[in-house]
């Protein structure tokens, strides 16, 4: 039998819950593997927080130059119809289809058989790529009309970033083969020099492209170029050799018809996820002047602790959580999902709380000066508030979705995408035009929590040996966070309208916003940490124990 064809025995089994309740649960995870998942996790995190950081100057320079006016809304549109297609095809593919496929053939070790898969990859993402990239620039005058935007403007920036996605395909396929041998920190710098190109470009040649949001786009695709060249050293290092082949034997690849079989019903549910943001983009720019850019501006702050948090997490998770299901250990499956998401909660839950509390101090502070006026902070803070109250929501949806991957089952996270997409449309219907950007907002974290409640609640029609224990447990966990962020938040209010008071005359919005806010998440760490430390938290224990373990590794 050939080795792929175990790969999806494995599959098929792995995804029985019969099998999961008789097959005995050997051990996979040791202490030491467990720490070390959290050290990966962690220097991911630092990696992806520093993106992210720079992503929000990325935000500041686009707010500096642009604000919330015609060129900003039809910057956001064009960037948007790329990005979409990028997720889609590319991030998504690599994260439900080639690593779960591709560890197959590692754990084969054919050599032979795995280059022809991966040359089979590169091929059919190639053709793929390039077809998309053409079409795209073709109808970019017809695609940006369903927008409402400016439309000269908006389709000659779509055209300029549409290679956008053939770059950051590439790279995806880079950052899917050393995710799939557990090297993180390539694909953690990536972003980090897309975000650089980005900022760096306009301020280089804004003056001389007609207006900044065109010097922007040529930004975006200098620093698609960069992310893929980033990861390729490390690629090679591997050893791995592979190229182009015929395109008739890359598509009849029988690892390709495996990605396929994965990625159809994948990229529907993917699709629903992705076109919430579309529908909720193209309704915004009907709303008002600037609604549509307050949103984007929103959306980027919770990237921010998203990407810190979630996404690091579920990258590291998920190749971990592939091994377990081709081992049947899934007891060792269920614990490590559950580590992971109260490891989550512990974090995103006290975010989440804080960020609600003072959503425009923050937006003040990272965003006000130029064409940001205070108006722009108002539209941006309102809409912020209510896109945290489904942050997570969202964080979790990006653990419990690998788990689904994990176990070839590509099946329930679409229908549950399909379902919560159909909610969020009617959400946006209902409340865009009376409430603007707030009722956007809603109604996108109120379609996340359902698309949570019905991946929660699959996995536990799985009878997957332990899930409901932990499931229990993260939930017990996520109103014990509440509860502390409630106690920690309340004096952090007060001292940051303290504080507030004697600085809100200062010119400088560093010291009118920024002293109070950091004196407010002062006494909220410190109330926090207390409470973690009197009760004796485990998962805090454990995050540091650790990391202490990686410094007292380093000091030998």
């Amino acid at each position: 039998m050939a080795p792929q064809e175990n790969h999806e025995n494995s599959a098929a089994r792995a995804s029985t819950p019969e099998t999961a309740a008789s097959t005995p649960a050997p051990t996979l995870e040791s202490d030491a593997a467990s720490a070390k998942m959290v050290r990966s996790a962690g220097m991911l995190s630092v990696l992806t927080m520093i993106s992210r950081v720079l992503g929000l100057i990325r935000e500041m320079t686009k707010a500096r130059f642009l604000g919330t006016g015609i060129y900003s809304d039809a910057f956001t549109v064009s960037f948007i119809i790329p990005n979409f297609t990028r997720r889609l095809f590319a991030e998504g593919s690599i994260t439900v289809a080639f690593i779960p496929t591709y560890k197959g053939y590692l754990h084969a070790q054919n050599d032979e058989e795995t280059r022809t898969f991966l040359s089979a990859s590169l091929t059919v993402l190639t053709i793929c790529v390039t077809a998309a990239v053409a079409l795209g620039i073709a109808l970019a005058p017809w695609i940006v009309k369903l927008f409402g935007s400016e439309p000269v403007e908006t389709a000659l920036l779509t055209r300029i970033m549409f290679p956008f996605l053939a770059l950051v395909s590439f790279a995806a396929l880079l950052q899917g083969i050393l995710n799939s041998h557990e090297i993180f920190n390539p694909s953690g710098l990536a972003p980090i020099l897309f975000n650089i190109c980005f900022i760096v470009v306009p301020w280089l040649v804004g003056s001389r492209l007609g207006n900044p949001a065109r010097a922007m786009a040529v930004g975006v695709v200098i620093g698609g170029l960069a992310q893929a060249l980033v990861q390729l050293p490390a690629v090679l290092r591997l050893g791995i050799r592979f190229g182009f082949m015929n395109p008739a034997r890359a598509f009849l690849n029988p690892g390709m018809r495996k990605v396929f079989a994965l990625i159809a019903p994948t990229i529907l549910g993917m699709a629903a996820y992705q076109v919430n943001d579309l529908v909720s983009t193209a309704f915004a720019s009907r709303a008002g002047t600037g609604v549509a850019s307050s949103l984007q501006y929103s959306l980027r702050l919770q990237e921010l602790i998203l990407g810190i948090f979630a996404v690091s997490a579920g990258t590291v998770l998920l190749p971990r959580l592939a091994d377990a299901v081709r081992e049947h250990a899934w007891r060792d499956y269920s614990s490590t999902l559950g580590r992971t998401m109260r490891s989550l909660l512990l974090l995103t839950v006290p975010v989440a709380v804080f960020s609600m509390a003072f959503p425009e101090r923050i937006v003040t502070l990272l965003f006000k000066s130029g064409d940001f006026t205070d108006v722009s902070v108002r539209l941006t803070a309102s809409a912020f508030f209510w896109h945290q109250t489904g942050l997570v929501f969202i964080a979790m949806n990006r653990l419990i979705a690998p788990a689904f991957y994990a176990r070839s089952d590509t099946k329930t996270p679409t229908w549950a995408g399909i379902a919560s997409f159909g909610v969020n449309v009617v959400l946006v219907l209902a409340l865009a035009f009376r409430f603007q950007g707030p009722g956007i907002a809603f109604a996108l974290s109120f379609s996340s929590a359902m698309n949570t409640g019905l991946l929660v609640w699959a996995l536990i029609k799985g009878n997957i040996e332990g899930v409901r224990h932990e499931l229990w447990d993260a939930l017990k966990y996520a109103i014990r966070m509440a509860i502390f962020s409630a106690v920690a938040v309340v004096p952090a209010l007060f001292v940051d309208r303290a504080v507030y008071a004697k600085v809100a005359d200062a010119h400088s919005r560093l010291i009118s916003a920024g002293v109070p806010l950091v004196a407010g998440t002062v006494v909220f760490a410190a109330v926090g940490i207390a409470l973690l430390v009197l009760t004796k938290d485990s998962v805090a224990a454990s995050i540091t124990n650790a990391f202490s373990r990686k410094t007292r590794g380093r000091g030998r």
